[in-house]
């Protein structure tokens, strides 16, 4: 009995990423609205669990990374462009 409700939550627990806001980056390469890569959305559907957790992973790495790119951009370290 548990396996089965095990086996719902597999299925739940790989939810697409997407956030319907579809427009791909050209400098990144990725969606930005869900940071996929157009093979990885592409693919989404035919993925199993374990490449779909991959891609999750990867997104989360990639919105790491934008992060600290922002971060970094906005640091005070140069006054000028804290001024304007």
């Amino acid at each position: 009995m548990t396996a089965g409700i095990d086996n719902e939550d597999d299925e739940a627990a790989v939810p697409s990423p997407c956030i319907s806001v579809c427009k791909m980056d050209a400098s990144t390469g990725w969606c930005e609205g869900c940071l996929r890569t157009i093979d990885e959305i592409a693919g989404w559907s035919s993925f199993d669990d374990d490449a779909k957790r991959a891609v999750w992973d990867a997104i989360e790495e990639r919105h790491a990374a934008f992060m600290a790119n922002q971060a970094s951009h906005a640091n005070p370290a140069n006054p000028s462009k804290a001024q304007r």
